[in-house]
């Protein structure tokens, strides 16, 4: 029971997440984000950058190769401090329930 509420709390959390960050699958290293705004390509992101995003005043997660601005979703998050435990890293596995 306990990890269907993690995984249902994960889901609202993606779900809130509207200002997702498009990401492109290679491999782990740089990947490209698009622009939301003009489709254009802005620049690229490594895993090292985005592990840099792991504090409650700026958090980024991974989910499935995307990357995920969070930071105006943590205080609002109904698990609480619940999403911090991967911030600047790969939530995928906590998202899936993996």
């Amino acid at each position: 029971m306990e990890i269907i509420l993690v995984i249902s709390l994960i889901l609202l959390l993606v779900l809130g997440a509207l200002f997702v960050i498009p990401r492109s699958n290679n491999n782990g290293k740089g990947k490209e984000v698009q622009s939301r705004n003009s489709g254009m390509t802005s620049r690229s992101y490594t895993k090292k950058e985005v592990s840099t995003h792991n504090t409650r005043k700026d958090c980024w997660i991974i989910i499935k190769d995307k990357v995920y601005n969070v930071t105006p979703y943590v205080e609002e998050h109904p698990g609480g401090d619940e999403i911090l435990n991967n911030a600047g890293g790969d939530s995928t596995e906590g998202f899936l329930g993996l």
